[in-house]
């Protein structure tokens, strides 16, 4: 038992535990180890894929599973295997084809559990994948991909960094724009189509949200009380959904949320060392 027994803390990784540059601030994993120390749990919880955790999986602390691909699945590290998982229900191989016949300009991708897969030579997307030290392979839409959990369309890739995908000029914006209305229209009733960044597209199976998953989580440990913190728009149903949820100042959805520092100044450890001490305080 600590003084943060009661909690669940998940936080979103691109700009919220990490700075705008994809560095993790120190502040942030001091934060996280004394919370921890102190009783309570603590994951991560991304649209990145089990692959893309390797960059982070040796650096941030975390005794809760990884909650990832927006909510798909569970992947508990101590164990080394899924907690849970939610494949989208669609024929795999068609629905591949349908993606790459719509969006020829675009980049598509599956998001595996051992890899990242293309369809097509990409190697601005090879680049892409070799810096965030996520395995990746060319496969046919029939291949053995494993479970179909996440689906990725990409505007164009100009750099190695996640960072990238979150500027781009209104042409990019509005193409990726328009990629998701169709996406909706088309396959709303078996997905759900989150904007994990203003150039990048994600597709779940229905029903799936970082906040089912957080929720789904919180509920297994026992936990009291759900703490959130996140920065974009997909993080806005978890945040809703939660007990209490924060945004860095500097977040894309911070116009709707109670605020902490800018994600470069360490917005996790500022939840961790002053709001969570005042919510406490206020639930005794």
């Amino acid at each position: 038992m600590g003084i943060f027994s009661d909690v669940l803390l998940t936080a979103d990784y691109d700009r919220t535990l990490t700075a705008l540059d994809s560095t993790i601030p120190p502040r942030n994993l001091e934060a996280i180890q004394y919370f921890i120390e102190n009783g309570g749990a603590f994951t991560v919880n991304t649209g990145r894929s089990l692959p893309m955790t390797k960059v982070f999986r040796n650096k941030v602390p975390v005794n809760a599973p990884l909650l990832l691909y927006n909510g798909s699945a569970a992947y508990d590290t101590a164990r080394g295997e899924m907690e849970f998982c939610h494949e989208i229900r669609l024929p795999q191989a068609q629905t591949i084809e349908e993606f790459l016949e719509l969006f020829p300009d675009l980049t598509v991708e599956v998001q595996g559990v051992d890899a990242h897969y293309r369809f097509s030579d990409n190697p601005s997307w090879d680049a892409f994948c070799e810096n965030n030290r996520c395995a990746h392979a060319f496969a046919r839409p029939d291949g053995n991909l494993g479970p179909f959990l996440k689906l990725c369309v990409y505007g164009q890739i100009r750099d190695v960094t996640v960072a990238d995908m979150f500027a781009g000029t209104r042409e990019e914006i509005a193409r990726i724009d328009r990629a998701q209305q169709l996406l909706t229209e088309r396959y709303g009733e078996y997905t759900e189509v989150f904007r994990a960044a203003p150039r990048i597209l994600d597709v779940h199976a229905k029903g799936v949200s970082k906040a089912r998953s957080a929720r789904e989580l919180q509920r297994r440990l026992g936990r009291k009380l759900l703490v959130c913190v996140g920065d974009a728009e997909n993080d806005i149903t978890m945040m809703l959904d939660a007990d209490y949820a924060f945004a860095p100042a500097d977040g894309i959805i911070a116009d709707r949320f109670e605020t902490v520092c800018k994600c470069g100044e360490g917005a996790v450890a500022d939840v961790i060392l002053k709001k969570i001490p005042e919510i406490l305080m206020e639930n005794t």
